[in-house]
């Protein structure tokens, strides 16, 4: 939308918005009349965690410098649920115009470039799981109740739902299917496919739109990964499939269920750094609440045809894609888009093959799967480790990334699995 459209539509304040490390959408909002502008913000983002807590690394943290958010127009959109508002995202840059080295945004974008310079693009979205809680009430209260899945439960919100899917609408976002969930008071959505610059960005709109939308109707939403210790978390599962010129690379080849080489290649290269994912795709203590066996979290370093305790998914048929099942809110989906491209582009160029594939529940076997981490430590011991992603990352981000992550870890070290579901119940 241009600005005159956002003006016509009785707009007033537009947020600029940008992600930090551990997952946290940060905003500055200007006068409509203000935009195309740039605005002042600290570096000190780069090292914060869910918790507000600033804790510096080697190259970032700390009360020096300030950057500048430069909106990116393309994306600029009136806000449904959020009446008098517009949104944008924006990208970092140092004063003097040149790209910021730890921006998000940028380093996704600079994936995309080095696939398509193999003559390769990507297209991504997420699924978006959340759960629904009451607001105005001390600690967690269900929104609504009834079987995983069911009628009953879709009854309670299908007014709700409705106007959800308007505002998604309304923003340019095609929303694929909704339905309730298995855990307590859970709901998903799942929006179009699009280039992986646009996937995260459609991401951040989803959600902050689902929690507005929320507020509306007298309920908090959260993205968090537990709610209860003992149930069924809420995971961001990330599709993608991979395309050149003559097509898809997930269908029509002569590898595993028709995977082509550099569509298995690809696939290979993420599960090698799956373990190293997770510290920036589901990297925070309570994301390991949600992380567990015969739960379809995918926590097994595997893959499957259509196998859901595996963390990678392979999907065929006529939109043949990957699904990632390990992942969740608490991620940035910047950085976790494009270190997935950086993965897959590395299991390219070293022309790697995919193991056979894993069926059933890995928890009932022989013990012969690796299980991906299993706790927020030893996910950032994995990431400090990997060479790829470093290099991809660049020192600054990759530093930051294992600091914020390592210090989240020290810092809910002392919290029973109860407390630290309640200390991040609304942080995501």
């Amino acid at each position: 939308m241009t600005v005159e459209e956002l003006r016509g539509a009785g707009v007033g304040l537009v947020e600029l918005s940008f992600v930090d490390n551990v997952g946290v959408t940060r905003v500055k909002a200007v006068p409509l009349g203000r935009l195309p502008t740039r605005v002042g913000v600290s570096p000190c983002f780069e090292a914060f965690g869910a918790d507000d807590v600033m804790v510096a690394g080697r190259y970032l943290g700390g009360p020096d410098g300030d950057l500048r958010l430069v909106p990116d127009m393309s994306r600029l959109v009136a806000l449904s649920a959020q009446p008098g508002w517009g949104w944008v995202p924006a990208d970092k840059y140092l004063q003097d115009g040149t790209r910021f080295v730890a921006c998000q945004r940028a380093f996704a974008a600079r994936q995309v470039d080095a696939l398509a310079a193999r003559g390769l693009r990507v297209v991504a979205a997420f699924e978006h799981e959340w759960i629904l809680g009451r607001a105005g009430v001390d600690g967690f209260v269900p929104a609504f109740d009834g079987p995983a899945y069911g009628q009953i439960r879709l009854e309670q919100v299908a007014a709700y739902a409705a106007e959800l899917v308007a505002d998604l609408t309304a923003q340019g976002l095609a929303v694929e299917q909704f339905h309730p969930e298995y855990a307590v008071a859970q709901l998903e959505l799942s929006v179009a496919p699009a280039d992986p610059v646009a996937a995260a960005d459609d991401a951040v709109l989803t959600r902050h739109t689902i929690r507005s939308r929320s507020l509306a109707h007298g309920w908090r939403a959260t993205f968090s990964p537990s709610v209860d210790p003992d149930g069924a978390g809420s995971g961001a599962h990330l599709h993608l499939s991979v395309h050149d010129a003559a097509g898809s690379l997930m269908a029509g080849g002569d590898g595993p269920f028709g995977l082509r080489a550099e569509g298995e290649a690809f696939l290979a290269g993420v599960l090698r750094e799956l373990p190293a994912l997770v510290a920036i795709g589901c990297g925070h203590p309570v994301s390991f609440l949600r992380l567990q066996p015969s739960r379809w979290a995918g926590i097994w370093q595997a893959w499957g045809h259509e196998t859901r305790e595996t963390a990678l998914r392979l999907i065929t048929g006529s939109s043949a894609n990957a699904e990632v099942k390990c992942f969740d809110a608490t991620a940035n989906p910047y950085l976790l888009i494009g270190a997935v491209l950086a993965a897959g582009l590395a299991g390219v160029t070293g022309e790697l093959r995919l193991p056979p594939p894993v069926t059933g529940d890995p928890a009932t076997g022989d013990g012969a799967v690796p299980r991906l981490p299993s706790s927020a430590s030893e996910a950032a011991a994995a990431l400090e480790s990997s060479a790829v992603l470093a290099a991809a990352l660049g020192p600054e981000l990759h530093d930051a990334i294992t600091t914020v992550r390592r210090a989240e870890a020290e810092r809910c070290s002392g919290l029973d699995a109860g407390a630290l579901t309640s200390a991040v119940l609304w942080r995501w």
